[in-house]
């Protein structure tokens, strides 16, 4: 076109500067921003909002707003996509302000400027803002806008408000497959994976098809559950829609494979992968290091780099856990020291987590705690967890009462961390500080979800916690005093670490004595007949793995049944 000496419009530019920010090609962007200003256009409106919206999504929002404040006349299009550019970009209180200057001079917003505003709203702490914008909302009628209410939903997603976004979207008719997304998305992070995969459910009813987000996010709900069933299922709707070749997709398959107990499988889906990036890698990389095969995953780390792909920061954490699982001191202090000499990464609190943990195990624990403490003071509380726990394996009291301390004093409210301090407060007999913990987390109205072990057999998950127990208690209890009996012998032969399984009778059972401190395989031992590989998935909070390991083996024992045990065990670990 400008070699005929053909004068493009503001159309024209707007299209060619739509496509520069689709490809990412910021050099041709500054060269259509030159024929802009050459052609006289620049204080064209239409130019301007095309020229502002492509530098936003460039993350140069000052770009942007230079082009903004460079003409006289703002109308309400270019007002919504500097607002828009802001949001994109995480500048909230400039959006905010602008959103208040453009009511000042008579603008009056519409749904386009509500969705900007709450584009920009991605934290917990942003929340009343974000409800502000909705009693906005509300008053001005954009609340029958299904857009807009599905970016509400999407809001309070982000913010963690998860009854607040249920609400809105209970308020919808005909929710479309991006607000069904962000709903389950928002359970997911939110840790109610119970109620992702029933809100996935109901959508199916609706006759939804899933997409390959949806379906990576519900892979990830169903490993953090535990549950293979409904992971086989998706995984077969993935086959039939042509969607299981997909990175994302195969991605998530091996994750959910390796964290269900099926290392093979999760294998079997990366060997046939068509096409593989680093994503996958780290995928692969990480169930290894879940099952405590650290020498398998350097060898995939190594084939990253023979392929010439650039290890990020997912890919250290699945190292570092590797390592961390594996035993591998030196490799992981080496893992630790390349990740920032030689590939530039910075580490993060999951990194941190990870090393401080490889240490503390190895009981280098003077070393772990000159690591946090290096740290300064505003310190992740994760890390201090991870070195506190290191500190009950040892029984390391000196050194857990200054860690006890340190965790105490970060502002990070982790319930699971105070009740662990509280825990070994008492171990040490030092009731009155417990008391005094244990009361200021009643004052805050916090409480600790207590830890429900199940197991899943012949496909379907049988939860152990009090009240909810089997109905038949007195043979779980026959079969739990059996496995009592064995595991003492083996003590008393010096073949295991002391037990902490006594033997049950009924009453004991039903006392709550009986989710604590037995071993969930007990209830998985079948009746009559059956096969033990029908049993696929423990999970408890329980520390005993030892007893764990034990109970499963003299279970199969029992009743004359094969089993897994590695897969029991490293699925106990990941769930410490």
């Amino acid at each position: 076109m400008l070699a005929s000496e053909t004068k493009p419009d503001n159309f024209t530019f707007a299209c060619i500067l739509r496509a520069c920010s689709e490809k990412l090609d910021l050099e041709a962007l500054k060269l259509v921003h030159g024929q802009v200003i050459v052609s006289d256009l620049g204080s064209d409106s239409i130019t301007a909002s095309a020229l502002v919206s492509a530098y936003s999504k460039f993350g140069l929002v000052d770009d942007a707003r230079m082009v903004f404040d460079g003409l006289n006349r703002h109308d309400l299009v270019l007002h919504n996509t500097m607002i828009t550019g802001y949001g994109s970009c995480g500048y909230w209180e400039k959006a905010l302000n602008l959103f208040i200057i453009m009511r000042r001079i008579g603008n009056q917003p519409d749904g386009y400027t509500v969705v900007g505003l709450l584009s920009g709203l991605t934290c917990s702490s942003l929340l009343e803002i974000g409800q502000g914008i909705h009693c906005y909302c509300l008053r001005s009628g954009f609340d029958s806008n299904t857009h807009i209410s599905s970016v509400l939903v999407s809001m309070y997603t982000r913010c963690g408000c998860m009854n607040s976004a249920y609400k809105v979207f209970s308020g919808l008719s005909h929710p479309d497959l991006v607000t069904w997304s962000a709903l389950i998305s928002g359970f997911s992070q939110s840790g109610e994976y119970h109620n992702a995969l029933t809100s996935f459910k109901n959508m199916n009813s609706y006759g939804k098809r899933l997409d390959s987000v949806l379906i990576s996010i519900l892979l990830a709900v169903i490993s953090q559950l535990v549950t293979l069933a409904p992971g086989v299922e998706i995984h077969g709707y993935a086959i039939r829609h042509c969607l299981h070749s997909e990175v994302m997709v195969s991605s998530a398959l091996i994750d959910m494979y390796s964290k269900c107990g099926f290392l093979d499988l999760a294998l079997k889906v990366f060997d046939e992968m068509p096409k593989r990036n680093i994503v996958s890698y780290n995928s692969v990389i990480a169930s290894f290091g879940l099952y405590g095969l650290a020498s398998e995953a350097f060898e995939v780390f190594h084939e990253v780099l023979e392929r010439g792909l650039k290890p990020d920061e997912s890919t250290f954490t699945a190292l570092l856990s590797a390592c961390s699982h594996g035993g591998l001191l030196k490799e992981g202090r080496d893992v630790f020291r390349r990740m920032r000499d030689d590939f530039g990464i910075e580490a993060k609190t999951e990194h941190y987590v990870h090393f401080v943990k490889l240490l503390g195990m190895a009981g280098e624990l003077d070393e772990a705690y000159e690591v946090v403490n290096s740290l300064g003071e505003h310190v992740d509380s994760g890390i201090w967890g991870a070195l506190l726990s290191c500190c009950d394996a040892h029984n390391d009291s000196k050194m857990a009462e200054i860690v006890s301390q340190r965790l105490l004093e970060c502002k990070q409210e982790r319930i699971s961390y105070k009740v662990m301090v509280s825990n070994m407060l008492a171990g040490n007999g030092r009731w009155d500080d417990v008391k005094k913990l244990r009361d200021e987390l009643d004052d805050m109205g916090n409480r600790k979800v207590c830890g429900v072990s199940w197991i899943e057999s012949k496909t379907l998950p049988h939860a152990l916690a009090t009240p909810s127990l089997p109905p038949s208690i007195p043979l779980f209890c026959s079969n739990i005093t059996r496995i009592s009996g064995l595991l003492h012998t083996r003590r008393r032969l010096q073949l295991d670490p002391p037990s902490s399984l006594p033997t049950y009778s009924t009453t004991v059972a039903t006392s709550g004595l009986l989710h604590r401190r037995c071993p969930p395989s007990a209830f998985g031992l079948p009746h009559r007949g059956g096969l033990y590989r029908d049993i696929r998935g423990i999970s408890s909070k329980r520390k005993k793995l030892q007893d764990l390991v034990s109970s499963i083996v003299l279970s199969s024992l029992i009743r004359n049944h094969p089993t897994k045990q590695e897969n029991e065990f490293k699925k106990q670990k990941h769930n410490p």
